[in-house]
C-alpha cells in the first residue's frame, strides 16, 4: 500500500507532500491542472525512463519518494536475493538532474531501474487511458485468461520450457547449417589434405632433402674440392710431408730446449689433424656419385613442397603440417558433428512431446476458466447497465507451440439483445470498452492482489446511472486493495472513501500545480463543482450530498 507520496520540483510542481488512505480515493481537478504530472511522478519510482526536460525551475533535480507498506506481502525474499534490507515501511527515491542523471533507491541503497521495475511491478499498476485498447490484443487477452482463472504460474513455467526448447531447436540449426557449410567444403578439404599428405611432411625433414639436392647438383666440384684436400696434404709436396721433414728437424734437438719441445708436439697434432682430413676426405670422395634417379626423385619431392609453400603463402614445413592436422581435424569432426546433431535432435523431439502434452493440459485449464470468466464479466456488466451484454472467450487449439503454449483466444462482445457476440474491436463503443476492462481489472486484482491500483480516467464515455453504478464498483473494489482513480463524473468521485484534488493556480508570478487532501466538507464542494461547474449552488450541494449518502 501506497503511504506518502513526496514530489519535489518536477514539472509544475514545487513541492507536494501526500498522505494516502487505503480505500477507493478518488482524484480530481480542471484538464490541465496536472493531474497527468502525478501519474509522471509516479512513473519514475516505478521505474520507466526519464524525461529529463520535466525537471522545474527551482534548482537542477527532481526527486519523488514513494513510502509503501509492505508488512501484509511477501517480499523478504525479494530483498534477500537483490542484498537489499527490508523493512515493513519501504522508502523508495528516484532522482533526476538536468545534466541527463538519474538514480534509485530502495531504503537508501541505489538499485538499478531493472530491480526498481521488480519490485515496484508487485506494488503498483497504474492502467491509464490508452491500456483500454489493450483489451483488442490478443497477448492481453491471453493474459487475462490466465491471471483471472489462476494460471499464470502454469504458464509461466511452460513458457521457461518453451523458451528453452526454442533455444535447442536454435542450436540445432545452427549446428547444421556448420555441417552444411563443412560438407560444401568437404571436396576442397579433401583434396588440400591429400595434396599434403603425399609430401609425408610429419616423417620427411624437406630442409635436408633440399641440402641433398644441392649436393647432387654440385658434385663435380664437390669431388675437385675433396681431391684438392688430400693432394693439398698427402702428395710428395703436401703438407705432411713438409711437416714430418720439420719435426724430424725439430727431433734432433729434443730435451735441448723446452720450446723446440712444444713446438715438436704441436707440429705432432696438426700432423694428426691433416692425417685425419685427409682420409676423411678420401673416405667422401670414394662415396661421392651422382644418382640420377635419385636427383629426378629430390627435384620432384622439393618442386610439390614449394610448390604448396607458394600456394599456401607459407614459408616453413611446420605451417604446412599445421594446416595438414587442422583440415585433417576438420573432416574428423564431420562424423562427431552429424552424431551430435542425431542425439539433439532425439532429445529436441522429447522435448517437444512434453512440451505439446503441457501445452494442452494448459489450453484445457484456460477452456474450463473462460466459461467461468465469462459468467463472471456478463454479472459485473449487467450491474453497470449492460444487461444484454454476450460475452465469450472463444479458445481454439493450434498445431503448431508459441510462447502462450498452443491456445489461440479471441474476445467476441456483444451489447444489444439478440446480436451475436463478435470479435471485440467491431462491437464495443468507447464507453462499453471502459466498462469491460474495469470489470477485467476488477477481476484481475482479486487474483493478483495489488496492494494499490490507479485507473486513469477508466469511466470515459460513460455518465448517469452507469458512472454511479462505476462508482459503486470502484468502491468495493477499494475494499481489497488500495485504489485511486482519476475521474471528471461527481457519480464516480462521490462514491470515494478519500478525495484528492488537482488544482493550478499562480504563485509569485510562476504557474504552479497544488495537490490538496480534502475535507469531508471540501470532497462535498468538490462533487458539487463537479455536478455544476465553478459556481456552486445550493442545489448542487444537496444533489452532491445525496449523491455521496451524507
Amino acid at each position: 500500500m501506497l503511504l506518502h507520496l513526496h514530489i519535489q520540483n518536477f514539472a509544475l510542481i514545487d513541492q507536494v507532500k501526500l498522505g494516502l488512505k487505503n480505500g477507493f480515493t478518488a482524484l480530481t481537478g480542471e484538464t490541465g491542472s496536472g493531474k497527468s504530472i502525478l501519474l509522471g511522478a509516479l512513473d519514475l519510482v516505478l521505474g520507466e525512463r526519464a524525461d529529463f526536460s520535466s525537471i522545474g525551475n527551482n534548482g537542477d533535480k527532481a526527486i519523488v519518494e514513494a513510502e509503501f507498506d509492505l508488512s501484509k506481502y511477501d517480499l523478504t525474499d525479494f530483498f534477500k536475493e537483490n542484498d537489499l534490507d527490508f523493512y515493513e515501511t519501504t522508502l523508495i527515491r528516484r532522482e533526476i538532474t538536468k545534466q541527463a542523471r538519474s538514480r534509485a533507491f530502495i531504503n537508501d541503497s541505489p538499485v538499478s531501474l531493472s530491480i526498481l521495475k521488480l519490485l515496484t511491478e508487485r506494488l503498483i499498476h497504474i492502467h491509464s487511458q490508452h491500456n483500454t485498447l489493450e483489451i483488442r490484443n490478443a497477448n492481453f487477452q491471453m493474459e487475462v485468461v490466465d491471471v483471472i482463472g489462476g494460471l499464470s504460474k502454469e504458464k509461466e513455467a511452460y513458457a521457461k520450457d518453451f523458451k528453452f526448447w526454442l533455444n535447442q531447436k536454435t542450436e540445432v540449426k545452427q549446428l547444421k547449417e556448420k555441417l552444411a557449410v563443412i560438407l560444401q567444403e568437404r571436396d576442397y578439404s579433401t583434396f588440400l589434405l591429400e595434396e599434403l599428405e603425399e609430401l609425408q611432411l610429419h616423417s620427411r625433414d624437406y630442409a635436408a632433402l633440399e641440402e641433398e639436392l644441392k649436393r647432387n647438383e654440385n658434385v663435380d666440384e664437390l669431388k675437385s674440392t675433396l681431391n684438392n684436400i688430400v693432394t693439398a696434404v698427402a702428395s710428395e709436396e703436401g703438407a705432411s710431408v713438409t711437416l714430418r721433414t720439420l719435426k724430424s728437424i725439430l727431433d734432433r734437438s729434443k730435451g735441448m730446449d723446452k720450446s723446440i719441445d712444444d713446438m715438436s708436439s704441436r707440429i705432432l697434432s696438426v700432423l694428426i689433424e691433416l692425417d685425419d682430413i685427409s682420409e676423411e676426405a678420401s673416405r667422401y670422395l670414394d662415396k661421392v656419385e651422382v644418382d640420377p634417379e635419385r636427383l629426378t626423385e629430390l627435384t620432384i619431392l622439393l618442386d610439390a613442397y614449394n610448390r604448396l609453400l607458394r600456394k599456401h603463402n607459407f614459408v616453413s614445413q611446420d605451417q604446412l603440417k599445421d594446416l595438414e592436422d587442422e583440415l585433417s581435424g576438420k573432416l574428423n569432426n564431420t562424423s562427431s558433428l552429424e552424431e551430435k546433431i542425431t542425439q539433439k535432435e532425439i532429445a529436441l523431439n522429447i522435448l517437444e512431446e512434453n512440451l505439446f502434452k503441457k501445452a494442452s493440459v494448459l489450453h484445457n485449464k484456460r477452456v474450463k476458466a473462460s466459461k467461468l470468466i465469462s459468467k463472471e464479466v456478463v454479472g459485473l456488466l449487467s450491474e453497470l447497465k449492460m444487461p444484454d451484454t454476450k460475452f465469450v472467450v472463444d479458445l481454439k487449439e493450434r498445431k503448431e507451440l508459441a510462447l502462450n503454449g498452443i491456445s489461440e483466444v479471441k474476445f467476441l462482445f456483444s451489447s444489444n439483445k439478440g446480436m451475436e457476440a463478435v470479435s471485440i474491436e467491431k462491437s464495443a463503443s468507447g464507453g462499453e470498452l471502459s466498462r469491460l476492462m474495469l470489470v477485467l481489472q476488477q477481476l484481475i486484482s482479486v487474483k493478483k492482489q495489488l496492494p494499490t491500483i490507479i485507473f486513469d480516467e477508466i469511466d470515459t464515455g460513460v455518465s448517469g446511472d452507469v458512472a454511479q453504478k462505476i462508482g459503486l464498483l470502484l468502491n468495493r473494489m477499494g475494499v481489497n486493495s488500495q485504489l485511486i482513480a482519476i475521474t471528471h463524473l461527481p457519480q464516480v468521485a462521490g462514491k470515494a472513501n478519500s478525495h484528492i484534488k488537482v488544482s493550478k493556480s499562480d504563485v509569485k508570478g510562476k504557474t504552479q500545480t497544488q495537490v490538496q487532501v480534502l475535507s469531508d466538507k471540501e470532497k462535498v464542494e468538490e462533487v458539487a463543482r463537479l455536478m455544476s461547474g465553478e459556481e456552486i449552488t445550493e442545489a448542487a450541494l444537496l444533489n452532491a450530498k445525496n449523491l455521496m449518502g451524507v
